[in-house]
């Protein structure tokens, strides 16, 4: 399978952390949460996180605050679709390809609910054929992408399809909640809106060629509850827990470990890193499990700086990035993880 177009799209209003805290110190959510709240959330926004900037579907900080399940439901199909279209036009765009000549379209996300689901919508507005295969993935969580292309890559190998076209989209302003939790308080002060997308071809095109060569994933049920949503008075609960960041680069180690030697590549051969920017301190875990350097993160460091944890279309903006950056060719390691507990690898080869 080669990976022949990359598009992201974010909302247009982006935030800085700064006007986030201004907002929500004068609000009174904030006075309706207790003092310990208010600290956790002045010292994330404040401190130094690694994220600096975000890009939400708000047309100002004050509509975070209108949390009825209808309005967070109004915001998701308002933005999930539009923001969807606008990333599958420009991987479009860059494998100049036409979307009628899709022969899938693959959509994932969690943090909101279609029926029909968003490849309805996107189909429709993308102008695909209507004889093209829809598939909705939902309840992947951050680790979404990298199951949406092995399922791309199934197709394709099974000769079902010669192009597929794949994208991960997240509203997370329309799964906000607040309360006294503090992994509550964090999920809220850490995850922007996007999306990202690919087109996804049986033989290479274009000016790179991105061939994707082995790929592995790891289930752990058992972790499931450090890290997941709940339906809470009919709204989305993120559970985020301090164990999150060592599971990440402790599953992150081991299916890496074990594609490497399914495809007879030396560690040492891998020479770039794709990695899903789930936090700062998700990023340091991975920095010393996977005894990468600051330089091996750069790219997801930019990412998590101006655009947050955009949950599952993160890893198209990194590789996004990587390519902006003039990468070295030879193997890449993209790794995404998220709700499950899950974690996914793919080992690229870049020319």
């Amino acid at each position: 399978m080669f990976i022949t177009g990359l598009g992201t799209a974010t909302p247009e209003r982006r935030y800085t952390q700064r006007e986030c805290w201004d907002v929500f110190a004068h609000s009174e959510l904030a006075a309706q949460l207790s003092a310990r709240s208010r600290a956790i959330v002045k010292k994330v926004l404040n401190g130094n996180n690694g994220i600096v900037t975000r890009h939400l579907a708000l047309d100002n900080l004050g509509q975070a605050f209108e949390l009825t399940p209808d309005a967070l439901h109004a915001r998701y199909r308002r933005h999930a679709p539009l923001l969807a279209t606008q990333a599958a036009q420009r991987a479009l765009a860059d494998a100049g390809r036409q979307a009628a000549e899709m022969d899938a379209l693959i959509v994932s996300t969690c943090t909101g609910y279609l029926c029909p689901g968003l490849t309805s919508y996107v189909s429709e507005r993308l102008g695909l054929r209507p004889d093209a295969l829809m598939l909705d993935l939902v309840g992947q969580g951050c680790g979404a992408a990298l199951p949406n292309l092995r399922t791309a890559e199934a197709l394709l190998a099974a000769g079902r399809c010669r192009l597929v076209l794949s994208v991960c989209v997240e509203v997370c302003s329309a799964a906000l909640y607040f309360d006294d939790d503090p992994g509550v308080l964090i999920s809220a002060c850490l995850f922007g809106d996007g999306a990202g997308a690919a087109v996804l071809s049986s033989a290479p095109a274009g000016r790179r060629r991105l061939e994707w060569r082995a790929s592995g994933s790891l289930l752990r049920p058992n972790d499931r509850d450090f890290l997941c949503f709940e339906q809470r008075d009919g709204r989305l609960r993120n559970i985020l827990t301090p164990q999150v960041p060592p599971l990440a680069a402790q599953h992150a180690r081991k299916v890496l470990d074990e594609a490497l030697a399914r495809s007879g590549v030396e560690r040492f051969h891998v020479k770039g890193w794709v990695l899903h920017p789930g936090g700062r301190d998700v990023l340091l875990a991975l920095r010393e499990r996977l005894d990468l350097t600051a330089h091996d993160l750069r790219w997801s460091e930019a990412v998590l700086r101006e655009f947050g944890n955009l949950s599952s279309p993160s890893v198209f903006f990194v590789l996004q990035a990587a390519f902006a950056d003039s990468a070295p060719s030879g193997y890449w390691w993209m790794s995404s993880f998220g709700a499950g507990f899950s974690c996914h690898g793919a080992l690229l080869e870049v020319e």
